[in-house]
């Protein structure tokens, strides 16, 4: 079964949404937030999640599935693991957000 891989877009992200929720919310309702999204990632492997590929409009390969209010990136890498490539609010634009983040 392939692993999973944060990559460093993804990772500044995870960073951003466990701060403004930890702001907004407290410590326990981040921790419970940031833990779902990480067994969300593990289901990935498993098709557990619904993953749609990412349209072909926006020129990069890979799927994206929706965690509560994000939506997740990630692609399949040449060694065969999962990378997760970034994550996005929902009130993000899609298209000029996470270009640059499969390159």
């Amino acid at each position: 079964m392939p692993g999973v891989l944060i990559q460093n877009a993804a990772s500044h992200r995870i960073d951003e949404i466990y701060q403004y929720i930890l702001k907004q919310w407290g410590v326990e309702q981040a921790e419970v937030y940031i833990t779902g999204l990480f067994a969300a990632f593990a289901k990935v492997t498993t098709h557990e999640v619904l993953s749609r590929p990412v349209p072909a409009e926006f020129g990069v390969e890979g799927f994206f599935f929706r965690y509560e209010k994000h939506f997740v990136y990630w692609r399949y890498l040449s060694d065969g693991n999962i990378g997760i490539v970034t994550i996005l609010h929902e009130r993000m634009h899609q298209i000029g957000r996470f270009k640059g983040d499969f390159a």
